[in-house]
């Protein structure tokens, strides 16, 4: 049999173990493992943020939300803040946020999304400025967008010290191919790709080939924008999910991802605290092994009809 089970009662559950959710349930000094960037000796937590939701909800809602989820994070020891350019009034604040005292140890990483030599270097001169981060941690190419413009631009900003890595981002399958041809060719610092177990298409050729060059991955689309909670709304969590310390639909996806070792820190996007401590607890305790992981994604196949 399985549990029948969806995100909300999860995080009602875990209410009931007093102040702070779940943080007040676990360990009090849970954190986050980490994992080696690559030909260095610097490690990121394995659970990150992905921040375009939250800036964009400051316009409604002011930064309150999005210093909530991240005092989370770091409440875990996750420290991964990755953003995209937003309109300069909500970069703007969140800079601010970025700035507090208490958020410097933060592993901040922007993106570049425009054509253009000079529209580049512009908009990664506002970012830095906006941001009050030199050098920042991380520059990236959004979803390769005039990457053969951008790319050596990144490259000085690397060797002058602007930035400390730079990389490139994919969000669909569609550009596989150009990518593993990138990262043969220019071996990137990080890479940015959609993985989860709905879409693990990634792990078919682009992770193996990351882990083969040394190069770090970022993952995006842990949910596919939300879209996998409709798959899931309603649905019998698999009673053998607790066999790996499975708690929520948002977990199974997550311990997917996380049970590929070529995945360095998984982004995950939320405006909501109690979200980001279910995503958090993904990241804590074991992950999947093979037979697991096979049985995740047959029955992710079968939930979208594929």
């Amino acid at each position: 049999m399985g549990i029948t089970i969806n995100r909300r009662e999860v995080l009602l559950g875990l209410s009931g173990c007093g102040l702070g959710g779940v943080a007040a349930c676990a360990s009090a000094d849970a954190q986050l493992p980490a994992r080696r960037i690559p030909g260095t000796d610097e490690s990121l937590p394995v659970v990150g943020l992905g921040s375009t939701k939250p800036v964009r909800y400051i316009a409604e809602a002011g930064t309150g939300p999005l210093e909530s989820v991240i005092d989370v994070l770091m409440r875990y020891g996750g420290r991964v803040v990755d953003t995209s350019p937003r309109p300069a009034e909500l970069d703007e604040q969140f800079g601010r946020v970025l700035q507090r005292p208490a958020l410097r140890d933060l592993f901040v990483a922007a993106k570049v999304k425009v054509e253009g030599k000079d529209e580049g270097i512009a908009s990664m001169r506002q970012t830095l400025e906006l941001f009050g981060r030199e050098p920042l941690d991380l520059m990236q190419i959004e979803s390769m967008i005039d990457y053969e413009i951008q790319w050596p631009t990144l490259k000085a900003m690397r060797d002058r010290g602007a930035v400390r890595y730079i990389g490139v981002t994919v969000a669909h399958e569609r550009l596989y191919g150009e990518l593993e041809a990138f990262m043969q060719a220019e071996r990137p610092d990080f890479v940015q790709l959609n993985y989860s177990v709905m879409e693990p298409a990634a792990e078919q050729r682009l992770l193996p080939l990351a882990a083969e060059l040394g190069i770090a991955v970022l993952v995006n689309g842990p949910f596919m924008n939300g879209e996998y909670f409709g798959y899931v709304q309603g649905r019998e969590l698999p009673e053998w999910a607790g066999e790996f310390g499975c708690e929520s639909w948002a977990q199974y996806s997550l311990k997917y991802i996380l049970a590929n070792p070529a995945v360095t820190c998984v982004l995950t996007e939320t405006t909501k605290p109690e979200h980001m401590e279910d995503n958090v607890r993904a990241g804590l305790g074991t992950f999947p092994e093979a037979p697991a992981r096979r049985r995740m994604r047959e029955l992710g196949a079968t939930l979208r009809g594929a």
